[in-house]
């Protein structure tokens, strides 16, 4: 259905975003705050299937960027129109805003709890806690503030590789199964396809950078942290990580990850 005050497009990027971060932050938060989960994979298969089911919901309308790094890849290695980067970017930053809003009201009493059985005060220090259900951080607090020793586990510049190398292996999977020259590509699983890579590099990636793999998901409900009660405290807790590791690196992953795809690309026969 065309939205009647929105570009198809627009309302695509937005919707599916949203879905994106509902589904993959709302398994963190009851994983953080219920115990609802035990394990890295099953918040992983659940972020998974909310990549699917987005990209299922989305895809008609918009092609299913639902992640900047996506649409900046497409625009400079496929024909995707340079002109519509700016909106998709916004629609896919505006739906991971209002994921984080609504999950944010869901679970405002789960998060008072937890804060208050650990002895914090919501944007002071050791507040990535509670923060960690909407920003990211590395290495992953597990629902606990990082102590020295925990942070001293990774380094800011093995987080930026293990970005760039989880988004451009999801690049390389994307391009893959939505080439028509690919001759080994399903098409009728390209969903699925794309959401198992999310949990297979959250598995991996999970414990150790959160695996963002996504500006708009990272950056927009870390935003939304500022404005919640958390104020700079997610900013400062790895310095300039939250530019560095979750906007940049993911940027930089999806062009390398598409460039090689499109040096490799196999060659339909003639």
């Amino acid at each position: 259905m065309r939205s009647p005050l929105l570009p198809a497009w627009f309302a695509g990027e937005l919707l599916g975003t949203f879905l994106l971060v509902l589904f993959g932050c709302g398994s963190v938060a009851t994983a953080v705050l219920l115990g609802a989960q035990v394990g890295v994979f099953q918040v992983a298969i659940v972020w998974g299937l909310g990549v699917c089911l987005a990209i299922q919901v989305s895809g008609g309308w918009s092609g299913a960027h639902l992640n900047p790094a996506v649409t900046l890849a497409m625009a400079q290695w496929s024909d995707f129109p340079w002109r519509r980067v700016p909106g998709y970017v916004a629609a896919q930053m505006l739906g991971a805003f209002l994921a984080a809003a609504v999950l944010f009201w869901l679970f405002q009493g789960a998060l008072s709890a937890h804060e208050a059985k650990l002895g914090l005060l919501r944007g002071g220090p050791g507040s990535e806690a509670s923060a960690m259900i909407f920003a990211e951080f590395f290495p992953n607090p597990g629902g606990r503030p990082l102590t020295p020793a925990a942070l001293a586990l990774i380094a800011a510049p093995q987080a930026f590789v293990a970005e760039v190398l989880g988004t451009a292996v999801l690049l390389l999977v994307i391009c893959a199964v939505t080439d028509p020259a690919n001759s080994s590509r399903a098409s009728g699983h390209v969903a699925l396809s794309i959401g198992l890579t999310v949990t297979a590099l959250i598995s991996i990636l999970g414990p150790l950078t959160m695996a963002c793999l996504n500006p708009a998901r990272d950056l927009a409900p870390r935003l939304f942290t500022a404005l919640a009660g958390w104020g700079w405290q997610p900013f400062l807790v790895n310095g300039w990580g939250w530019l560095t590791v979750y906007v940049l690196a993911p940027l930089l992953g999806a062009q390398l990850g598409a460039g090689i795809y499109r040096a490799l690309r196999p060659v339909p026969a003639k």
